[in-house]
């Protein structure tokens, strides 16, 4: 797709107002995707040189904006995390091809804020922690499951950056289950939700994103049982927040969101005790 629109693309290192048209470029295989009419200008991330993983010191990971999602998955292919598994399955969530793989990025995937984007269920899973950063310098952390408010609606402010995402040392070492749907057999997700079972104090979250135009997490103490699950999901999830459009009606989205939070309830809390 040609961005007939877009009279520059400016390296993002070089400092300059923000304007309207303004937008950052990582990977672009959304922006080259479709028609951008609004876009005037590019600001070309790619030669930031941000290391795209790299280890806390509490033994956390921090994922670059700009690190691939080819990158990601072969790190995940490598950890020791327990939690390692669900950093490939959600990879594979994209069903994209190789060069999508090796040029889409985890940030640009959190940035557009579509409820199927499968960097926003693993990061929102695994407590991620955006690192937003202000063209005055100035930075803050939002909580990935706080990111995104809506069906491409992010609270990132005009020109600040997502510079990088943090996964701590704790959601780490998880135990985890994953559960996905579509109408296709390679088709976007129409329902993703994943679980993570707490190694100090035995608790379950639950989740809940593609079903649903932003990320839901639900937490049970120790032991959850069936009906502690229905209820929560029941109640935490407006029927309005379900999504809808052609990869599946709400109704069908909640009944499966309903019925993958109960099995990943017995996987993790019932199947992981035997």
């Amino acid at each position: 797709m040609d961005l007939n629109t877009v009279m520059e693309v400016r390296d993002a290192r070089r400092a300059g107002a923000w304007e309207p048209g303004d937008a950052w470029l990582g990977g672009g295989t959304y922006l080259f995707s479709e028609p951008q009419t609004h876009l005037r200008r590019l600001f070309d991330l790619s030669r930031m040189g941000w290391t795209p993983l790299a280890g806390t010191a509490d033994g956390g990971l921090e994922i670059a904006a700009t690190c691939t999602v080819a990158e990601l998955s072969r790190h995940g292919r490598q950890a020791a995390w327990t939690a390692a598994p669900l950093v490939e399955q959600c990879c594979r969530a994209f069903l994209a091809s190789w060069k999508i793989w090796h040029m889409a990025t985890v940030g640009g995937n959190l940035c557009n804020g579509l409820p199927a984007g499968p960097m926003i269920s693993l990061t929102a899973a695994l407590d991620g922690v955006c690192l937003l950063r202000a063209r005055t310098g100035a930075v803050r952390t939002v909580p990935v499951a706080d990111f995104v408010t809506g069906a491409g609606v992010k609270v990132l402010e005009p020109g600040e950056l997502l510079r990088s995402i943090t996964l701590p040392a704790r959601a780490l070492a998880c135990r985890t289950a994953f559960r996905q749907a579509s109408l296709y057999g390679l088709g976007r997700s129409a329902a993703l939700l994943i679980g993570t079972l707490d190694p100090q104090d035995g608790s379950l979250t639950v989740t809940v994103t593609a079903s649903t135009v932003r990320p839901i997490r639900l937490w049970f103490p120790p032991g959850p049982t069936a009906a502690a699950v229905r209820e929560a999901v029941g109640d935490r999830i407006r029927p309005e927040e379900y999504f809808d459009d052609i990869h599946g009606l709400p109704t069908w989205r909640r009944h499966m969101t309903f019925r993958f939070a109960e099995e990943i309830r017995r996987e993790l809390t019932e199947e992981g005790d035997r």
